[in-house]
């Protein structure tokens, strides 16, 4: 792959006097600045921004764009994120005036399209995950896992049982359980894995207690291995008077089959922008909804949208809800977007997709064990979780087998992830890509074992083809470059 040209920087195009905009005519009374501000929000020298034409800028920016890879311009097989294709019809319904220009200030009344949206769409999540009842309210996942478990600590304090302290999270759970159980003001405690990959039961039983407040769970696990003891684990924590907590960032292996209700969870969030396709990562937006059982639905984050005689409204009159967590109610416009998507597939869509994804990692799982160590040899779900260890031997890391495959053009899977797999290399396919894209990804990935094999030079140096190359990745993080500073003449 040839190096990208470089190009100079806005700034360094810069000539006094070029303009790439036309500001409309003021169509408002004119405002006199010194009578409504007070002197320290008044600039009193131009801003130091590039002087370019338009056609400038266009390629500058559309220049940037192609150094971003995204699902729309290659294989993004990042384990544990599910970085799903984004259907277009999606962006289009979002588009629609009366869903773009709708404003949270409205009256009720002359929004009763986009809270109908918001209702049904509440009750289909509530359909597919097996809750009672369910918030658009939270911003990303890890919002509402927060949500959740603050729910959950209402409700024990409803009950009096303020000694409810702990949350057990799995040794192979998100980052984030941990995090959000400790923000929530609990103890996390970690249950071990066994042999198989799977929660271990015995030790589950060890650490559960009279304190225990919770059990946050994925399932698949981040293995992608679905945890077939459910139901035990599940009765342990019920029996021991906690509650399971669902972390929906896997429910793309599972919808249609079975529902975290089924399997005993009582609290559920889900990721839109993972599991019902709307766009993921760049900062956000994000869209993180919770549904609860009946007995957790009066804690929810107010107001809901309900449904009467007169239509659709903000339902605030909830006297025990642990209170609005977000400003207005949700992302709008990702809901909108999982919405197209949920009312597109239907049931049997939803249903397919689950079976597509579990067979596109499957396939690629057993023809890449052979060169690379699986530390899980059962059927995997949507995702499954490889060694590099091998290679290591070798002198070549997962980090630069990581490296290496940009160079072929793919985003590399997640690494060192999860931590209780040496050397881990976690791949996630997801059901919208074809057996050749699969194919040419699992042929790159035994060219670069075999070239940790006969030249590891190639990959410890690599990526060669970027515009970037191997980065000081300590000097990176601790100290980033995070602006422009222009040098003066």
């Amino acid at each position: 792959m040839a190096k990208q040209t470089d190009f100079p920087v806005i700034f360094e195009l810069s000539q006094e006097g070029r303009k790439g905009y036309q500001l409309p005519d003021l169509d408002v009374p004119d405002v006199d600045l010194d009578a409504e501000f007070a002197s320290d929000y008044i600039r009193t020298e131009q801003a130091d921004l590039p002087e370019v034409s338009e056609l400038q800028i266009m390629r500058h920016y559309t220049a940037l764009s192609t150094r971003n890879h995204g699902v729309d311009s290659g294989f993004y097989p990042l384990g544990s994120c599910t970085m799903k294709y984004n259907p277009k019809v999606n962006e289009d319904v979002a588009r629609y005036p009366g869903f773009s220009m709708v404003h949270p200030y409205q009256q009720v009344s002359s929004i009763q399209g986009a809270l109908g949206l918001m209702y049904d769409l509440q009750e289909s999540l509530c359909e597919i995950t097996g809750m009672d009842a369910v918030t658009l309210q939270s911003a990303a996942g890890a919002q509402g896992e927060w949500t959740g478990l603050m729910m959950i600590r209402a409700l024990h304090e409803a009950n009096g049982d303020h000694h409810r302290t702990k949350v057990i999270v799995p040794d192979s759970a998100h980052g984030t359980n941990p995090a959000s159980a400790t923000v929530a003001g609990f103890e996390a405690v970690t249950v071990k894995s066994n042999n198989e990959g799977l929660v271990d039961l015995d030790d589950l039983r060890r650490v559960v207690d009279e304190n225990t407040a919770a059990l946050m769970l994925t399932n698949p696990n981040t293995l992608g291995l679905f945890e077939e003891h459910i139901l035990e684990m599940a009765s342990i924590i019920h029996e021991a008077g906690g509650r399971l907590y669902y972390d929906g960032a896997n429910l793309n292996a599972i919808m249609g089959y079975t529902r975290p209700g089924d399997m005993g969870f009582d609290v559920v969030h889900l990721n839109l922008h993972k599991t019902f396709t709307g766009p993921h990562g760049g900062g956000g937006p994000g869209s993180g909804p919770v549904g609860v059982t009946e007995e957790l639905a009066k804690f929810l984050p107010k107001p809901l949208i309900s449904k009467n005689q007169d239509g659709f409204y903000f339902d605030s009159d909830r006297p025990s809800s642990i209170g609005r967590i977000k400003p207005y109610y949700g992302n709008f416009g990702i809901n909108v977007r999982a919405y197209t998507y949920i009312r597109s597939m239907g049931p049997d869509g939803l249903k397919q997709v689950s079976e597509n994804a579990v067979v596109n990692a499957n396939y690629m799982m057993r023809r890449l064990q052979e060169e690379f160590h699986l530390p899980f040899t059962q059927h995997c779900k949507h995702e499954f979780v490889l060694s590099g260890k091998n290679q290591k031997k070798m002198g070549v890391r997962t980090l630069d087998i990581a490296k290496r495959l940009l160079d072929f053009g793919y985003h590399p899977p997640t690494i060192y992830f999860p931590i209780n797999v040496e050397e881990a290399l976690m791949v996630e396919p997801t059901e919208t890509e074809s057996k050749e894209t699969l194919d040419e990804f699992i042929d790159a990935m035994i060219q670069i074992s075999e070239e940790a094999k006969d030249d590891p030079e190639i990959v410890q140096e690599a990526p060669h083809s970027t515009v970037v190359g191997r980065m000081d990745e300590t000097q990176a993080a601790r100290k980033p470059v995070l602006r422009y500073y222009r040098e003066e003449s």
